[in-house]
């Protein structure tokens, strides 16, 4: 039985990842992803270049990219999908997190 992964991207953000690591002058082994305490709700997503994996990181590969899940924050992640959103106004990641209870109102940061 194949383990379900911790986290997975729509064939929009998996595209958007191939296009800004393909950008980086210096490669890298994935982008990371995690959440931080910051915002009026409390927690807010980050995502980075990770050079090297670091000690406990949960590794998801799915469609040709990967992302690096940041051990302090894989448990306000699972089930988490990952999507890019382009729009007259602002551009970037979307996440969909089943464990949000709320977000602010400038939808900036969620509370689980």
């Amino acid at each position: 039985m194949e383990r379900r992964k911790a986290m997975s991207l729509t064939d929009a953000a998996a595209s958007r990842v191939k296009e800004i690591m393909a950008q980086r002058e210096t490669p890298a082994v994935g982008l990371r992803v995690g959440v931080k305490a910051r915002g009026c709700s409390g927690l807010s997503y980050f995502v980075e270049y990770a050079d090297a994996k670091k000690p406990f990181e949960e590794v998801v590969e799915e469609k040709g990219v990967t992302l690096l899940l940041d051990p302090a924050s894989t448990m306000f992640l699972l089930g988490t999908e990952m999507d890019y959103k382009e729009d007259k106004f602002q551009s970037g990641f979307v996440f969909t997190n089943p464990n949000e209870k709320g977000r602010c109102g400038c939808g900036e940061s969620f509370t689980v």
